[in-house]
């Protein structure tokens, strides 16, 4: 073997290890992965055996001395005659060691759900699959089974995966088991539901996430993570209104509530009665402001870039949305005062065009026509819903 792969995200990293590792070659892989791994905070490590066909003891104890760096060492995608090498050695005990996945094919299935890191797809009556952007996802993988594992033992209906497997043409998925679910955009699409049974399930199932508090060592802050959005407008919004949304959004309140951070009708299935929650990889914790500024997002903030672009993203017109979002609005905060709804909905799409714009700018919107369009857009809503409001309280 004359090579591997790195690559690294926030602290987890992943190895791919290629052909053999033996004595002929083991101090030059080890070399090699000292050199990639020098210099850097690691706090976990996947080594990737997809295209490893054999390892000796010489391999094995690469592994151990990586185990006495990194304790969070896991070996994924193991072949059977490489994994009994393993599970004979003792290293199946020592850390988490996982088979090769078996591939499934996407080709055709209908796709029920979309998030920010990946797209569920039925792959048949019983099951569906996330699968993820990243071609390299197993850490995000592994970090979205942690989350639900959490906000089912907390009580929240989510789908908990249990399968990872590769998907035909490249990256890794997660599989549910979730027989016969139908999403709520379908609920409303084929009209088995009212748009208000619809919308009392699923504020009923806001609620209760809303009410459930969590450890903050558990799950990112999404305040946090907002600021961060606003930080990286610094150099694209005039400086008073820069100013005036960093203190708007590091004033809102600390708060240990659970949010799911990519809430829409597509992200929630129905189940035998039940509301099951998918797309767990943005659970997370804060005030209920960011979440209502991802909703805002879903149903009305999306079609301000681009018209169409809510239905692309959750399958229901502008106008069916825009009805969804004004009933959530008014059953979750309990009022039909309109100037109250209207404030709460400016001071969601002011965290929600923030991060509509820096999305836009992150994926290289400015170096297209159509996206300066959609740019200056979020920029021009943003400024506006900024000079009707004086703080983020909801």
């Amino acid at each position: 073997m004359s090579d591997i792969t790195f690559s690294e995200n926030n602290g987890s990293a992943t190895i791919c290890l290629v052909g053999r590792v033996d004595t002929n070659n083991a101090t030059e892989i080890e070399e090699k992965i000292n050199a990639k791994l020098d210099g850097k905070t690691i706090k976990s490590l996947v080594l990737d055996f997809a295209k490893l066909e054999y390892i000796s003891s010489s391999g094995l104890r690469i592994i151990l001395r990586l185990k006495k760096k990194i304790d969070k060492l896991s070996i994924t995608n193991v072949n059977q005659d490489v994994y009994s090498i393993l599970e004979t050695t003792g290293f199946t005990e020592m850390m988490d060691v996982q088979k090769a996945s078996r591939t499934v094919s996407i080709k055709g299935c209908e796709m029920i759900g979309h998030g920010s890191n990946g797209k569920v797809y039925r792959l048949d009556a019983e099951t569906i699959v996330k699968a993820y952007k990243n071609p390299d996802a197993l850490p995000e993988i592994n970090r979205e089974r942690e989350l639900a594992r959490t906000a089912f033992v907390l009580g929240i209906p989510t789908a908990i995966p249990y399968d990872v497997v590769q998907i035909e043409g490249g990256g890794y998925g997660s599989v549910f088991e979730l027989l016969n679910a139908t999403s709520f955009t379908n609920l409303i699409l084929k009209k088995e539901k009212t748009l208000d049974e619809v919308v009392k399930i699923s504020i009923d199932l806001l609620k209760t996430i809303h009410s459930t508090k969590v450890s903050k060592s558990t799950m990112p802050s999404m305040k946090e993570t907002a600021i961060g959005w606003v930080t990286f407008l610094k150099d694209y919004i005039d400086k008073d209104h820069y100013e005036k949304l960093l203190k708007l959004v590091k004033a809102v309140p600390e708060c240990s509530k659970m949010m799911h951070g990519d809430f829409h009708v597509k992200n929630i299935m129905y189940q035998n009665g039940e509301a099951l929650l998918i797309d767990m990889d943005t659970l997370c914790y804060g005030d209920p402001i960011f979440e209502f500024a991802s909703m805002f997002n879903a149903y009305k903030g999306f079609e301000d870039g681009k018209k169409g672009a809510v239905e692309d993203f959750i399958g229901l017109d502008i106008k069916t949305s825009t009805e969804f979002w004004d009933k959530s609005l008014r059953l979750y905060f309990g009022t039909d005062d309109k100037d109250k709804l209207a404030d709460i909905e400016t001071k969601a799409s002011v965290v929600g065009y923030a991060r509509l714009l820096r999305r836009t700018i992150k994926r290289n919107g400015l170096d297209t026509a159509e996206g300066k369009a959609q740019a200056k857009a979020f920029e021009d809503c943003l400024i506006q819903a900024l000079d009707r409001i004086e703080s983020l309280t909801i």
